[in-house]
């Protein structure tokens, strides 16, 4: 497993390369979508656009799937989260440069991301008091379970990532060590799946999340208004 090492300290706060190379992915991302909608036109779309709006329609349909109505609530997350895991998943291929999601302290963000954004969603869909009921159904007994197993859900969802993404620079560099650099090829093409498929699970996995707040919410109004 690759050391992460401190490149400096802002008082008492060390910055490590992941640090750093998630500010880096941050900017780029962001400068890279500046560019690519500066000029977007509905009669002649580029490649870029082109290209753009496909993965846009992907992450809608896939949010609409989950959660109909729901896409324009939910996507601008999702789609975020998606495209930065997937970023920084594949940054493991360049060399020299690990994938900063092989650090459990990004993996642990994103994942307390997660967690804020399940409540987050709950509150503004239909209010804090409705929200927090939840919580004591179908008897107030379960309450100390629900936060439990909030926490317990979100401890798992930053410890896949990050176990998944270690191990996979891990059994890379222990392959290039035994078999030397001719086998290149392959392990760059299991790295870019591997990479898919954690970016994808994690984003869905909030995005399961997300719906069950919702939903449990819902459920709750639902009862309620039954037994009125």
């Amino acid at each position: 497993m690759n050391e992460i090492a401190v490149l400096f300290h802002l008082g008492p706060l060390a910055i490590t390369t992941t640090v750093v190379t998630s500010w880096v992915l941050i900017v780029l991302l962001g400068g890279v979508s500046f560019l690519a909608t500066w000029r977007l036109s509905e009669s002649n779309p580029g490649l870029v656009q082109t290209t753009l709006e496909a993965v846009v329609s992907a992450i809608e349909e896939t949010v609409n799937d989950m959660m109909p109505g729901r896409a324009g609530f939910l996507v601008p997350f999702i789609g975020s989260l998606w495209i930065f895991i997937v970023v920084a998943n594949l940054t493991g291929i360049i060399p020299g440069l690990h994938s900063p999601t092989s650090d459990l302290s990004l993996t642990a963000a994103l994942a307390v991301l997660v967690f804020l954004s399940v409540h987050w969603y709950g509150i503004r869909a239909d209010g804090l008091r409705a929200y927090l009921k939840h919580y004591m159904m179908p008897s107030p007994l379960l309450f100390p379970f629900h936060i439990v197993g909030e926490f317990s859900r979100t401890l798992a969802l930053a410890v896949r990532l990050f176990g998944n993404m270690a191990s996979l620079e891990m059994a890379a560099l222990l392959v290039l060590i035994v078999a030397g650099f001719l086998v290149p090829v392959p392990l760059l093409l299991l790295h870019v799946i591997e990479a898919l498929v954690q970016a994808y699970i994690f984003g869905m996995l909030a995005l399961v999340y997300i719906a069950g707040g919702i939903q449990s919410q819902q459920n709750t109004q639902q009862k309620t208004e039954e037994r009125m």
